[in-house]
């Protein structure tokens, strides 16, 4: 299986309007994050973990010619906006987009893309959506993929694992009952926004801290913000820990 991070950053994206701070104006391009997002392959099949507003700019960026499927861990804007630009996918493979979705998320997306999902809207050019609720585990074409719920604040969000990766984004707790589902990875992804703490995000030492129990071989930091300096944070981090940055590509 491969992964690509799609994007790395935080809501905002780096650089941040307005910001002239050091890691905004950085000519570093591990630096440079669109809104959070990842791409799996596996067995020919391409699979889509949310679509943020970025996700035309990504996806021209990795050539991405072809999308069997988008998952969705939770509704805000920087992880759904993008939904409409599968569109060309719809056009060019001529058939629905299959998105996977908790009930709660699955209503927001009906209620935010009313247009796609009631098949009304008279002007064409949208995209096609098969809709499927996650309410446990589920496959892809044979692939199990585990869904892990975890919290975001006070909202709960789903983390997903398939074979020996877990992807965890915008987490700021992960409930005990939750850990299980997160052992023997190969490669574990998290939240890790900065070092200050924050109400719904995970900071560096906590994402560092649960690396610590799960064990994985190797771990990544994503959903960044414009705190952390990509090359001096990583000199900080332990040798099987990195930040990620867009356009990172791993074979799992």
């Amino acid at each position: 299986m491969k992964l690509t991070f799609l994007g790395t950053g935080t809501s905002t994206g780096v650089p941040t309007l307005t910001c002239h701070c050091a890691v905004c104006e950085s000519p570093d391009p591990h630096d440079k994050r669109t809104r959070p997002s990842i791409l799996l392959e596996f067995d020919g099949r391409a699979v889509v973990i949310d679509t943020s507003p970025d996700f035309r700019a990504q996806a021209l960026r990795e050539k991405l010619e072809r999308l069997d499927a988008v998952l969705f861990t939770h509704s805000h804007v920087d992880h759904v906006m993008g939904l409409d630009d599968v569109r060309m996918y719809c056009f060019r493979q001529n058939q629905a987009m299959p998105i996977y979705a908790d009930p709660g998320v699955m209503a927001d997306l009906r209620r935010i893309f009313a247009y796609v999902f009631d098949q009304t809207y008279p002007y064409g050019g949208i995209p096609k959506v098969e809709p499927h609720l996650i309410e446990g585990p589920f496959d892809l074409w044979g692939e199990p993929v585990t869904p892990i719920r975890v919290l975001h604040g006070n909202l709960p969000v789903l983390a997903f694992r398939l074979r020996d990766f877990a992807y965890i984004t915008d987490c700021s707790a992960i409930p005990e009952e939750s850990f299980a589902a997160l052992a023997s990875l190969d490669v574990l992804v998290l939240d890790a926004l900065r070092h200050k703490p924050h109400p719904t995000h995970s900071t560096i030492e906590q994402s560092l801290a649960w690396v610590d129990r799960l064990k994985p071989r190797r771990a990544y930091f994503t959903h960044i913000a414009h705190e952390l300096a990509h090359e001096a944070t990583n000199a900080t981090l332990p040798p099987n820990v990195r930040l990620a940055y867009d356009g990172l590509k791993l074979e799992i």
